[in-house]
């Protein structure tokens, strides 16, 4: 599971560089370390996404570690981008196909151009 997993922590990443939404300076150590859900006191999702959810899954799968047993990204990110124009349906499906991964659930991600 954990290459699958970080297949998908790929494609993920992968949407937010295409659609202009990667970062190419962290915020300040306070913004990282804010304890609500998805920091959204002092992030937007592309950041968590990148500065916090990413690097801590990268982690766990380069060392082998158990992975979070649920995951539910999908809901916030279809919200967070409700209303922005932004085409996010390859984003939305990557960050489904992790929450369906991680929770357990039948997985029928797939991207156009990659075998599902």
């Amino acid at each position: 599971m954990h290459t699958e997993v970080a297949a998908v922590l790929i494609d993920i990443e992968s949407e937010l560089r295409q659609m202009g939404l990667w970062d190419g300076e962290a915020p300040g150590e306070q913004a990282l370390a804010s304890e609500q859900p998805f920091a959204m006191d002092t992030l937007t999702l592309p950041q968590w996404l990148q500065f916090i959810f990413l690097p801590n899954m990268y982690r766990l799968i380069e060392a082998g570690a158990e992975l979070p047993a649920k995951c539910g990204i999908t809901p916030m990110a279809e919200e967070y981008f409700r209303g922005k124009g932004l085409a996010v349906t390859r984003l939305l499906r990557a960050l489904e196909a992790v929450d369906e991964l991680l929770s357990g659930a039948e997985d029928d991600y797939a991207l156009p151009g990659r075998d599902a």
